[in-house]
């Protein structure tokens, strides 16, 4: 199983982004399902979580900004960016069960 997320790009800051991670198999909906992101230089931050049961968390930084949802009948999780600021600038990556999937770079500029 392998989790594969996208959606990301170049944005001015305030503007939006949407961050896929999909899926196959079950992995997805039966985990808790997180968005990590790391920017350069800086420690690994967790971003946002969902729990299977549709519970969500997020870090203080992008509370009002950002939203977690599942769609478990397209196996896929996303991430809603609204707002966007330069600090948001970062690799972002999505991780559920004991697997992390590739990244997707968000560049936001100022």
């Amino acid at each position: 199983v392998q989790l594969q997320a996208s959606g990301g790009g170049l944005v001015q800051a305030g503007g939006s982004l949407r961050l896929s991670c999909a899926a196959s198999g079950s992995i997805l909906s039966i985990n808790t399902v997180a968005w990590y992101r790391q920017a350069p230089g800086k420690q690994r931050e967790l971003v946002a979580t969902v729990s299977s049961g549709g519970s969500t968390n997020y870090a203080d930084s992008v509370k009002g900004r950002f939203t977690i949802s599942r769609d478990n009948a397209k196996k896929t999780v996303y991430l809603q960016m609204n707002s966007l600021k330069p600090e948001d600038t970062a690799v972002y990556r999505c991780a559920a069960g004991l697997k992390t999937g590739q990244g997707t770079l968000v560049t936001v500029s100022s």
